[in-house]
């Protein structure tokens, strides 16, 4: 049975481009049909190409990617799906930009794969571990601009100036909730957190005592 040769490839929204991930791949060289490519993020692999490309995937194949990070991008789940790969699917995996990622190496027998799975624990390492890191300065860049008073996201709708006057209207029933919402160009939540947040519940009904 011939060896084949695939190829994956992927960004983390349809908006990005994989040119550059397929040119690198058509160049190793992979072919076009043997290329699968996934447009969303790599937190897991729940992808539908990535799934795919692993069922048709046989002892001795080899799986080329321009960069560890287009496996994936969660430490744990990049190692557990190289073992995978390598280990129970018996195949090879070429990293483009990583040289020393290359499983092909047989010739270096035990010491050669020690150094692929060492390389690729640091890498993983170093990059969830600088993702946290961004997570954790933008955390701090927030929380350092809500001390000094900004504010982020929409800026809360106002009630129209007779936003009052309506809902009095309404809790008399002289209209209906469709036309206080008309009126105001509220939506309904935002009309009864508005209601709320002003004091304008219901008054309690007055009763007549006379006789």
């Amino acid at each position: 049975m011939s060896v084949r040769t695939f190829g994956y490839a992927r960004v983390s929204t349809k908006e990005q481009n994989e040119a550059r991930q397929m040119d690198a791949l058509r160049g190793f060289p992979v072919e076009e049909k043997n290329i699968f490519v996934d447009k969303q993020s790599g937190k897991d692999f729940q992808r539908p190409s990535y799934t795919k490309l692993i069922r048709q995937l046989r002892p001795g194949d080899t799986l080329v990617i321009l960069s560890i990070d287009r496996l994936g991008r969660n430490y744990d789940e990049i190692l557990k799906q190289w073992r995978i790969l390598t280990k129970e699917k018996m195949i090879d995996i070429v990293v483009l930009d990583m040289p020393l990622l290359d499983t092909r190496n047989r010739d270096k027998g035990l010491t050669g794969v020690f150094i692929a799975d060492l390389v690729l624990q640091i890498l993983s390492y170093v990059a969830q571990s600088e993702r946290e890191n961004i997570r954790k300065r933008q955390a701090e860049g927030i929380e350092a601009a809500h001390r000094r008073g900004i504010r982020f996201g929409r800026p809360p709708k106002e009630v129209p100036e007779n936003f009052e006057e309506v809902v009095a209207r309404w809790h008399r029933k002289e209209i209906t909730m469709a036309e206080a919402l008309a009126e105001t160009e509220l939506k309904q939540t935002h009309f009864f957190k508005k209601i709320k947040e002003l004091g304008l519940n219901n008054p309690a009904p007055q009763h007549n005592n006379s006789l």
